[in-house]
């Protein structure tokens, strides 16, 4: 059986075979968990957050659908597991301390209602931009494709996937404002410290 194929892999966790969820399992476990660990930075946390996905993922496999690609699927998983986790325990997301210092004028004002608004405020901006740059930085952002992956995904240019995440970064933090910067590291990574000024 290959499994490699995307839908075959798909149909036979469908039909609940054991090993096409070993497969799974083997192939994205280390992935995802390096992964969560940028959204994180807490080796237990991380592995907890995969694990959840894993599981939630076999139990409701059923829903699974064949024309869609079981890695941005979960890739995707592990980012919305990390919101719900992060909107039941707000304090497991540790910024860089360096970081935290210099918006710390920001992190006082933050009570917990305050950063998932923030959250949703940026995430409403990312619906904002541009279609070809939105699709590309939600690839690379949410669903964890590497630009190579995109490239080939979309049949654009390495650099093309670049400039266009750049420019995301270049819009979301002209429209978002100084203040909103902490919630940006914390979903993206300390990449829009380069990215967004």
């Amino acid at each position: 059986m290959n499994f490699n194929d995307n839908e075959a892999l798909v149909e036979n966790l469908i039909n609940g075979n054991e090993k096409a969820y070993m497969f799974l399992l083997d192939t994205y476990h280390r992935r995802l968990n390096a992964y969560a660990l940028t959204l994180v930075n807490d080796p237990a946390q991380a592995q907890d957050i995969v694990q959840n996905v894993f599981l939630k993922t076999w139990k409701s496999r059923k829903k699974l659908k064949k024309q869609f690609s079981i890695q941005s699927f979960l890739y995707k998983s592990v980012y919305n597991e990390f919101i719900n986790s992060y909107q039941k325990n707000k304090a497991m997301m540790l910024l860089q301390q360096k970081y935290l210092e210099t918006m710390g004028e920001v992190v006082e004002e933050t009570d917990e209602n305050i950063i998932e608004r923030m959250i949703t405020i940026v995430n409403t901006e990312i619906k904002n931009l541009p279609p070809k740059c939105q699709n590309i930085f939600i690839l690379s952002k949410k669903e964890g494709l590497t630009n190579i992956e995109i490239s080939e995904h979309l049949n654009v240019s390495i650099k093309t996937v670049e400039a266009q995440i750049t420019k995301a970064f270049g819009i979301l933090r002209e429209k978002l404002g100084k203040k909103y910067e902490i919630i940006m590291f914390l979903i993206f990574g300390s990449e829009i410290k380069g990215l967004a000024k």
